[in-house]
């Protein structure tokens, strides 16, 4: 069953017609109407153009955090060949919030990490949806290490609404996780790529996105605080969600307009849920062409290249 946003309501409209009168025409003496359908089907593509074309800050955060939208592990499942997950950061337990291991990526090996959401009310309680503890963001720190170890590029995705803000998280060190995840970042040695493929939120996002490359999906967000938690905290009213995510630029748009990310992949009509093949498949172009510009520098060089520019943002901003 889809699910419909509350602004794709004319879509949802036309969507549902449509759907009635395919039932009528398949059905036993079924009535000829495929002109009648056809022309209900262009109605119902233009009206989602048209509000895909004109997206506010805070539609945009809604269908970031779409139900059917594809996550990490769909990701993974599409684009690493031989996937191995690792499991565990060796001090204190394994986080299912942030998976990680070894594949082949267009026949060259590659470390892989991600937030996890989930996809059904099973999984998100397993994935914690997509809130990592610390254990997740150590577990992230040993593959990176790892990684630079063995000299293979690494690949994160990025989809959480931040880290878990729990009272056991904080006692076991989330702050000084998320340092040492950024760090790691900054210090590998080999080539990092990010996508942003549905919520960047806060440190829980940075701690593993601070790369030579950031990508991001058209319809996904990248924030400082979730537009909810800014509002409440700016105006006292989470009500006012809406004139947070305006303020605080949360969009592809606004962020590749700052130099913040390095390229938005665009997604279908409608956004990555209703084709999520086809936004998968525009995601592992941008991954592999993000790789590419790296093939062939020595350590330092990659390093380099990746201080600098997040130095940039310091001194443009």
């Amino acid at each position: 069953m889809k699910v419909y946003l509350d602004f794709e309501k004319p879509v949802a409209d036309l969507e549902g017609k449509l759907a009635e009168l395919r039932a009528i025409e398949e059905g036993e003496g079924g009535v000829g109407i495929a002109d009648e359908i056809a022309r209900l089907q262009t109605k119902a593509d233009q009206a989602l153009r048209e509000i895909y074309g004109k997206l506010t800050p805070w539609q945009k955060t809604q269908v970031a955090r779409h139900p059917g939208r594809p996550h990490t592990l769909d990701y993974i499942g599409r684009l690493i060949e031989d996937f191995t997950p690792l499991a565990g950061d060796r001090q204190y337990g394994e986080d299912e919030a942030l998976i990680g291991g070894l594949g082949r990526f267009r026949g060259q090996s590659v470390m892989v990490m991600g937030h996890e959401k989930g996809s059904d009310t099973e999984s998100r309680l397993k994935h914690n949806f997509g809130m990592a503890r610390p254990e997740g963001y150590r577990k992230a720190v040993r593959l990176m290490e790892m990684a630079d170890r063995f000299d293979v590029p690494v690949i994160a995705f990025i989809d959480t609404a931040g880290a878990y803000p729990g009272v056991g998280a904080e006692e076991r060190g989330q702050a000084e996780a998320i340092a040492r995840g950024i760090d790691s970042c900054l210090t590998l040695g080999t080539p990092n790529v990010s996508v942003v493929i549905g919520e960047g939120g806060s440190g829980g996002a940075v701690a593993i996105a601070v790369t030579n490359q950031v990508l991001m999906l058209e319809h996904s967000i990248y924030t400082v605080a979730s537009p909810e938690a800014s509002a409440s905290i700016l105006w006292r009213d989470s009500s006012r969600a809406a004139d947070a995510a305006t303020a605080m630029k949360v969009t592809a748009t606004d962020l590749k307009r700052f130099k913040i990310i390095d390229t938005i992949i665009s997604e279908p009509v409608g956004g990555a849920h209703r084709q999520p093949e086809e936004a998968i498949e525009s995601a592992g172009r941008a991954i592999e062409s993000a790789l590419k510009d790296f093939a062939g520098l020595d350590s330092d060089e990659i390093r380099r290249r990746r201080r600098e520019k997040f130095i940039a943002m310091g001194r443009s901003l």
